[in-house]
């Protein structure tokens, strides 16, 4: 066997990032829902503070940025507003 072929099955695959979708979406409308301000820095900042621990090597990509700036803008004024 070849380093390379140690690695989840697909359905484990799936789940993982099922589950990291699923904290993501939690953290963005937790923020969006709890009137966060149109401070976009700091929106960003708590979302990266939210997720850091959640995450093995967490690195807060261009995603992060684009949920924070939304949230700032007003795109998701509740939970349920999300679509």
């Amino acid at each position: 066997m070849n380093p390379s072929d140690i690695r989840w099955n697909d359905e484990a695959r799936a789940k993982i990032l099922d589950d990291a979708d699923r904290v993501l979406r939690e953290a963005v409308l937790d923020i969006a829902g709890s009137d966060p301000g149109t401070n976009a820095d700091a929106i960003y900042a708590d979302l990266n503070s939210r997720l850091k621990d959640r995450f093995i090597d967490y690195e807060p990509g261009p995603d992060i940025r684009t949920y924070a700036d939304a949230i700032a803008a007003g795109e998701w004024a509740s939970p349920g507003a999300a679509g």
